[in-house]
């Protein structure tokens, strides 16, 4: 749950642009939006393997500098 608290006087758009910025930084505006679409189970299959073996990659990329 993301809480805000507002002082007496602060700006409604700074305050707005801080709840946002929580929001986004929590995970819940791309939660929601992944809601709203159905994605088929291999299409999820096919998203989650292309991500590991991006990972993979960058942290190999990370060893082999060292």
């Amino acid at each position: 749950m993301v809480k805000i608290y507002v002082k007496e006087g602060q700006n409604i758009e700074s305050v707005l642009k801080k709840f946002k910025q929580k929001l986004k930084k929590a995970g819940v505006i791309e939660e929601h939006k992944k809601s709203l679409r159905f994605e088929k189970r291999s299409d999820r299959m096919r998203r989650e393997r292309m991500t590991r073996k991006i990972r993979a990659k960058r942290a190999q990329d990370f060893i082999d500098r060292i």
